[in-house]
């Protein structure tokens, strides 16, 4: 049968002569390597079987970074493989208590955010919320995209914090973490319940994905942009749909992305497309095609992020290229620390989402120029706060005017 090992984390015992002590621990830290080691080969210890894994994203599914203990599968010679079943999606209720996210990160351009659900199906191994599920207990590998927490709350939680005396409008983002519109909100229906409550109310939003399921709130979404009210952007990595399907795996496939773009378009839905993120060497190539396809089917706003890999990421993305593209996995780290300073990644404001180095300027100046071409960027599309009005409170009375 298949077993699993163990490699405890054994906190060290004050005054144990086997214990480093606090600075022998910094300097190891500090003598850690700040990149991957392109000379080492993926470990294939850490694969998790094709079979148990079809049509998802992450090869492995390795214990979060909180865990007091990592386990890892291996052949104790049993023989007993089929034993293990393949990973099925679960969603679980997640009970929050308030549902807006308030962020003063300088180089973004919202301050609060939603998040209809915690993990995404759409499996895309590139997405840097997957170092979040580590919070949970649960690996930012396979669990991210299998293990999934759905709040069904969010609606009312929402209502709530909108009628507190001291909210202020501005608008909140939709998506910025995980997909709104992935495969299991069509059972849930969180996000349109949400929507609804953003339209009865007056109050702006703005809304990421990738996915064509966003297409079933065409009517209320046109009812919203009437008023000026919501925003959509939707991402578009490649046009290459098997790369497309290798890369994420659950997500719609490109051109059912540019169909939608042109659908809310068609609607009157401020729509534009995110080219993100830019893959040195794997779909950097495909920038201005990506901007021209989108620019005929009526987009006139584009953006781009380049590749982040916080964290886990790093090692899942290391893991699905050399398992995918082992011939340019040398290559594509190499520009990626061009990119980063000569790391594989910096997180510092203003760097995270652009890069620095003539590789992040390259990419900069040739998206730049597209879009000057196209006539993309030309005016952006400003939500206004003016229809906002504030919910009655559960305790408040009814006027008597």
């Amino acid at each position: 049968m298949r077993s699993t090992a163990a490699r405890w984390s054994i906190p060290d015992r004050p005054g144990s002569s086997d214990s480093p002590s606090a600075a022998a621990r910094l300097a190891a830290q500090r003598a850690r390597p700040a990149a991957v080691d392109l000379k080492a080969p993926a470990d294939a210890n850490v694969a998790i079987e094709r079979e148990r894994r079809r049509g998802r994203g992450a090869q492995s599914n390795a214990s979060g970074r909180y865990e007091p203990l990592a386990r890892t599968a291996f052949d104790d010679g049993w023989q007993s493989f089929e034993e293990l079943p393949p990973f099925k999606t679960t969603v679980t209720i997640d009970s929050s208590r308030k549902i807006i996210t308030r962020n003063t990160s300088p180089d973004i351009s919202f301050d609060r955010s939603i998040n209809p659900y915690r993990g995404c199906e759409h499996g895309c191994i590139y997405c840097f919320a997957r170092p979040t599920h580590a919070y949970l207990g649960l690996s930012p590998g396979l669990d991210f995209e299998t293990k999934l927490f759905a709040k069904p709350d969010a609606p009312k939680l929402l209502e709530r914090e909108l009628a507190a005396a001291d909210y202020v409008p501005r608008t909140i983002a939709i998506g910025t973490n995980t997909d709104p519109y992935q495969p299991i909100e069509r059972d849930h229906q969180v996000m349109r319940r949400i929507l609804e409550v953003l339209d009865r109310y007056g109050h702006p939003v703005g809304i990421v994905t990738k996915s064509a399921l966003i297409l079933r709130d065409l009517e209320l979404l046109a009812r919203m942009a009437q008023r000026n009210l919501v925003k959509v952007a939707l991402s578009v990595t490649t046009l290459d749909g098997k790369l497309a399907r290798t890369m994420e795996p659950r997500a719609s496939p490109p051109q059912r992305r540019l169909d939608t773009l042109r659908q809310l378009t068609a609607a009157g839905v401020p729509a534009s497309v995110m080219v993100a993120p830019v893959i040195p060497a794997l779909n950097d190539s495909e920038i201005e095609r990506i901007l021209d396809s989108a620019a005929a089917v009526g987009v006139k706003e584009a953006g781009y992020v380049l590749l982040r890999l916080p964290l886990e990421v790093r090692d899942l993305f290391r893991e699905w290229l050399m398992a995918n593209f082992p011939d340019r996995y040398r290559h594509v780290f190499k520009l990626i620390r061009e990119t980063r300073g000569g790391k594989d990644y910096d997180s510092n404001w203003g760097k995270r989402m652009t890069g620095g180095g003539p590789v992040a300027w390259m990419i900069g100046r040739r998206f730049e120029l597209a879009c000057e071409k196209l006539g993309l960027n030309q005016a952006r599309t400003a939500l206004t706060t003016q229809h906002f009005q504030r919910p009655r409170r559960e305790t408040e009375q009814l006027s008597l005017f």
